[in-house]
């Protein structure tokens, strides 16, 4: 199962324990004054998903040369599709800011299915088409990549019993050179979760490896509506914001500012961050017995995402 999973370390605790001492903190830091990530700051690129542009984004498995790509209950599908079915749409949505959103959908196809390296093709609960997009290929091409700025997704997650969204940045060099490789989890979010979600900083392979994380909670339910979710890097540090608030980390009670150990390294390779939006299902909780009608299509919606300098 960490096979399957390998995206992703489970080292750190429980999201439903840190959240408890997580939403103590936001309350009692919640009349401090915080400041905007993006004053002082323009606008340097912006996908209001108004269409899909396949020049800026390229959809399938995360791009990498050290596994397939595929990480929990379902196959990512490139943009045409996968086994008669394509998740990626652009639909209207009155609550999305120009009325339009990407909408990305994780399907039950249910027979054996014939996608590419996919390692659940064969078994019946992996049997699942869902969407996953970025802004590089596994040849090592970044299609858009940034090395500091404010980052932000504005998304409406979906309520179900496997789903995880999540919005993600990774570092160019991590696709051809996997060994070390940077990935700040902005936000993962379970459908069972409304109010809860888990924010990462993973600095993987030796020497140095780095990890950092906290569950945060919500004072509002993420499957009702959009929120906005970001992240500051700066010259050597990540700052996640819900809302534009700074999160908490439950270690400390403060804000969640980290620091990323290989910023040196960043700069001397004139590397840079570039965007994953995806739509997984998790593979470490139990299969639903039975898999009722309704879950067997779920829905994930993204408004925009937007780089500010």
């Amino acid at each position: 199962m960490t096979r399957l999973l390998s995206r992703r370390s489970f080292a750190i605790g429980s999201l439903a324990s840190a959240g408890l001492v997580g939403g103590l903190a936001w309350r009692s830091k919640a009349a401090a004054p915080l400041e905007d990530p993006t004053s002082g700051r323009t606008v340097i690129f912006e996908d209001k998903f108004t269409a899909l542009d396949w020049s800026t984004w390229n959809a399938g498995p995360k791009p990498t040369t050290s596994d397939p790509g595929f990480y929990g209950r379902s196959a990512f599908a490139r943009d045409s599709g996968e086994e008669g079915f394509n998740p990626y749409a652009i639909v209207d949505d009155p609550n999305a800011s120009d009325g339009r959103a990407l909408e990305v959908t994780a399907k039950y196809i249910g027979r054996p299915m014939e996608v590419p390296h996919y390692y659940g093709n064969g078994f019946a609960e992996f049997q699942w088409i869902s969407g996953n997009i970025q802004t590089a290929r596994r040849d090592g091409t970044i299609l858009k990549g940034w090395r500091r700025g404010y980052f932000e997704a504005r998304m409406l997650f979906p309520r179900h019993p496997l789903s995880w969204p999540a919005f993600w940045m990774m570092n160019g060099r991590s696709v051809l050179h996997p060994q070390t490789s940077i990935e700040i989890d902005v936000v993962e979010h379970k459908g069972w979760e409304p109010t809860l979600y888990g924010a990462y900083l993973h600095e993987w392979g030796q020497p140095g490896e780095h990890h950092e994380g906290t569950g945060v909670p919500t004072p509002i339910d993420m499957t009702a509506g959009y929120c906005r979710y970001g992240v500051l890097v700066t010259d050597t540090e990540c700052t996640i914001y819900f809302e534009r608030q700074p999160i908490i980390d439950t270690k400390t009670g403060m804000p969640a500012i980290w620091t990323i150990t290989r910023s040196a390294e960043l700069d001397t390779n004139q590397d840079v961050f570039w965007p994953v939006l995806t739509l997984a299902l998790r593979s470490d909780v139990p299969y639903p017995q039975p898999l009722l009608p309704a879950d067997t299509i779920t829905h994930m919606r993204v408004d925009y995402f937007r780089v500010y300098a």
